[in-house]
């Protein structure tokens, strides 16, 4: 395997303007497999916070914690605003995504200008594992403490994340991007899944150890916390310091590092528009990955309401989603290598219109027709989105890294709202959850369209990067 060439930890300073006459040497095979690894154990570790807390755990206790706090008329008064119990925890979700927004944007700015992305990288992904952690004295009507708890965290999660999307470009050559980003996103699966089995066996057996079932709930989001932290060791230890190919770059100097921090974010800003064909990409990903998350989270709401699924069924399907993606996206990750990213991009998206279409037209109270749809999810879950992550890789000017992976991020959080949106109003007009989930088709359609339009082998060029042979 050809190798990429990252920069080793600790830089020389150069004068504002400097640039060295090429990259790093590249570290042999042995050392590129142990990032590359460190890389992958990261994806398993952060992934049980999405797959125990957000997916499973947090979104039902936290209602049932706020309601206990309600008054006669049912409402919480966070903040002296007065709000449904119900809907404390997507308020809160909502609101922690607007935060990481700006948080993931300035945090890139200031991985690239000092060349501490490691560093960064671990130290939100422990501010996210405590916060997690400290989930285990969310009881009683402690709501308030749950919706900071869960602020914290979210927070801490998307900007650890978007920063060790940067380490890509550095860990795989071109033609190996693919299979590399495939291969951490089947890590992120599999290790979500093996602590959400172990944590759905602890639920359903509460009675049986003596514990109630908040108090085993509780424990179920402390083991998510601690998982993360736990496994966030290897990536600390195997990943250098500085993520990327990027170019030396002058670092922060003591005094300055949040107005120039501030600064670069705007020449960023800037110096996107000069890449209009990144972001006509980026255009695309918000599109259809919009359409993705949206279905990703609205699953359970279409099983039980409209295809009258048990809460067992559900909680399969959900395990059956996170199984088979990992195979989903190592498949992916071997078909991209035939015929290039942004072929298997769009025959991925075809896949989800052809889910979609089967979940209309799917009969009620049927089980194993829900858990074929389930598989079906996996199947084009995981590969879609690890090679969206790999083709963007190419189209970042080197030194952007983490800036534009926060960009990135950004399009996949800060956008989360639409999807929904259209969910909510087909609904709202037509009274069928059918007709709601047929209305997402939307968002393929139109990511399918303009990621057609994007000339990759263009934009890569545009930007300055080696061509892979396959795209």
């Amino acid at each position: 395997m050809s190798t990429a060439a990252p920069l080793p930890d600790h830089l020389p300073d150069d004068r504002p303007g400097d640039r060295p006459d090429g990259p790093a040497p590249a570290p042999d095979g042995p050392a590129l497999r142990r990032m590359q690894f460190g890389w992958y154990i990261n994806d398993w570790a952060n992934a049980a916070f999405s797959a125990t807390v957000l997916t499973v755990f947090l979104g039902p206790y936290l209602t049932t914690v706020a309601k206990n706090a309600a008054d006669a008329s049912g409402d919480v008064h966070p903040l002296g605003l007065s709000i449904r119990a119900g809907s404390f925890f997507p308020y809160t979700v909502s609101f922690s995504v607007l935060i990481s927004v700006v948080v993931m944007l300035l945090t890139g700015t200031v991985a690239d200008r000092t060349g501490r992305h490691k560093e960064l990288m671990c130290g939100f992904a422990y501010l996210g594992a405590t916060a997690t952690m400290g989930m285990f004295f969310l009881d009683g009507d402690r709501y308030l403490l749950g919706g900071a708890l869960l602020v914290v965290a979210n927070l801490a999660y998307a900007v650890s994340v978007a920063l060790s999307y940067a380490y890509l470009p550095g860990l795989a050559a071109p033609d190996e991007r693919d299979a590399v980003s495939s291969k951490g996103w089947a890590y992120g699966y599999a290790g979500g899944g093996v602590l959400l089995i172990a944590n759905l066996a602890l639920f359903e057996g509460h009675d049986a150890l003596g514990l109630s079932s908040g108090t085993a709930v509780r424990i179920c989001l402390a083991s998510a916390g601690l998982w993360w932290a736990l496994f966030t060791i290897v990536p600390m230890l195997r990943l250098p310091s500085r993520a990327g190919v990027a170019p030396r770059r002058a670092t922060a100097t003591a005094g300055e590092p949040s107005a120039g921090s501030l600064r670069e974010l705007g020449r960023t800003l800037k110096g996107m528009r000069k890449h209009p064909l990144t972001l006509l990409y980026l255009a695309a990903f918000l599109c259809y990955n919009d359409g993705i998350q949206t279905v990703v989270s609205q699953a359970s709401l279409y099983g039980s309401e409209e295809l009258g699924m048990e809460q067992t069924s559900l909680v399969t399907a959900v395990l059956m989603v996170q199984v088979v993606a990992i195979g989903g996206a190592l498949l992916l990750g071997r078909i991209a290598r035939r015929y290039g990213a942004k072929r298997t991009i769009l025959g991925s998206l075809l896949g989800w219109v052809v889910t979609l279409a089967l979940g209309y037209f799917m009969p009620a109270h049927q089980p194993l027709w829900f858990y074929a749809l389930a598989c079906m999810i996996g199947l084009v879950l995981g590969g879609s989105q690890a090679l969206s992550r790999s083709l963007f890789s190419h189209l970042i000017p080197a030194g952007k890294e983490a800036e534009y992976f926060s960009f990135y991020k950004v399009s996949d959080r800060g956008t989360s709202w639409m999807g929904p949106l259209v969910f909510g109003l087909a609904f709202q007009v037509t009274g069928s959850y059918r007709s709601a989930i047929i209305s997402l088709l939307v968002f393929f359609v139109i990511g399918f369209a303009v990621l057609l339009k994007v000339p990759v082998r263009r934009a890569i060029e545009a930007v300055g990067n080696p061509v892979p042979e396959r795209l």
